[in-house]
């Protein structure tokens, strides 16, 4: 049983959560609420409702994660890092399949997805290495990326195997993003950068059917417009019948009507613009960027390395979604399962970005807590 000094502590942390971000975070589960509302037809029970579910249960652990002390927090990093690793481990061997992929574990009353998971994971274990280890402008042990290396690697491969190159992507990207804000030097990342672009060329051919005409359809979304080009196509078709308003709630042709692919999930902004207008895209992005632009105010002003990292984590995790969907339902890039923050439809994604959130949260109140450091140096 809890005693009332821990009551006490745990109740005073959730009354020191910033509101504002607060606000911003029940605006943006609000509107994605809203719009799976409109993408089931105006059925409550089809998508909003499940959604609303799992809202509820991200929101806990976002509490969870608020009232958690920073050293129990710092911890148990590894730990998380080990747990997601494992749940990787098991959709290797007896995941669940779906769409032509194994992604998920069959927990009780609805399935898992690792590779989600895991991008809360590589945030918190990264930042535990960085915490222990002294980035310096003379530094030369560079054999000690050997660890962050390992730590990213590992679970990218086990994703890749899903397959799904889409988060193990994200899942790199966040791992860049976290070495970089923890000071290692610039030509480390421009050498790494050079040896993936000169591998492209290589890597393509040992990409999957789907994901090769994903590429070839990018190029040319016309060439096939009723087969691989069709969701490109009508998206780009829905995103400009919406004009400066909008066709309004439940109205849009494109996705009411059915000519909008996966409306609930990659495509959940497009059926946004059509419904919502230019308007309602730059509230979205205002909410986006005020979330962003918070994390990164706490990457710069938090007193411990490992606090600065988990927000500039989490800053780089809602960066790389929303930049990859976005560019992605207008025809900048190639067409990749990456869903929206908030608004698209999955369970696991939810409460990972509602964790990320709760990350947020403990490092603004915990931010003139300093954790000591091991001293290596590198």
């Amino acid at each position: 049983m809890l005693n009332s000094a821990i009551i006490r502590r745990m109740s005073k942390r959730l009354r020191s959560m910033h509101r504002g971000l607060l606000a911003i975070t029940l605006a943006l589960v609000g509107l994605g609420l809203m719009m799976q509302f409109s993408a089931s037809g105006g059925d409550v029970r089809v998508f909003a409702l499940p959604q609303a579910v799992r809202a509820l249960l991200g929101l806990g652990l976002m509490a969870l994660l608020v009232v958690m002390p920073p050293t129990q927090l710092f911890r148990v990093s590894y730990v998380v890092y080990a747990a997601c690793l494992g749940l990787l481990v098991m959709v290797a061997l007896v995941g669940v399949m779906g769409l032509g992929a194994q992604r998920w574990v069959g927990i009780g009353f609805f399935n898992l997805q690792p590779s989600e998971l895991m991008k809360i994971g590589i945030i918190l274990a990264l930042a535990r290495y960085f915490q222990g280890v002294q980035v310096t402008a003379q530094a030369r042990h560079y054999l000690l990326l050997v660890v962050p290396a390992a730590l990213t690697l590992v679970p990218v491969a086990l994703i890749l195997k899903q397959p799904n190159l889409g988060t193990a992507t994200i899942v790199s990207v966040i791992a860049f993003a976290m070495c970089f804000m923890a000071g290692i030097r610039w030509w480390y990342f421009a050498g790494a950068l050079g040896a993936v672009m000169g591998a492209v060329p290589v890597a393509y051919h040992f990409l999957h059917d789907y994901q090769k005409q994903r590429v070839l359809t990018f190029l040319d979304p016309g060439s096939d417009p009723l087969g691989a080009g069709y969701n490109i196509i009508q998206s780009k078709i829905a995103i400009g019948s919406g004009g400066f308003f909008g066709k309004g709630l439940l109205n849009g042709s494109q996705s009411q009507l059915d000519f909008l692919p996966e409306k609930q999930t990659d495509f959940i902004f497009t059926m946004m613009a059509e419904e919502l207008g230019f308007v309602g895209a730059v509230v979205l992005l205002v909410l986006y960027g005020l979330l962003i632009a918070f994390a990164m105010r706490l990457a710069v002003h938090a007193r411990s390395i490992y606090g600065r990292l988990l927000a500039a984590g989490v800053a780089a995790l809602l960066f790389i979604h929303i930049f990859i969907n976005m560019a992605m339902v207008m025809g900048l890039i190639p067409v990749v399962g990456v869903p929206l923050p908030f608004l698209s439809y999955g369970g696991s994604f939810l409460l990972t970005t509602l964790m990320a959130c709760g990350l947020l949260q403990h490092v603004y109140i915990h931010r003139d807590h300093s954790i000591a450091r091991r001293g290596r140096t590198l």
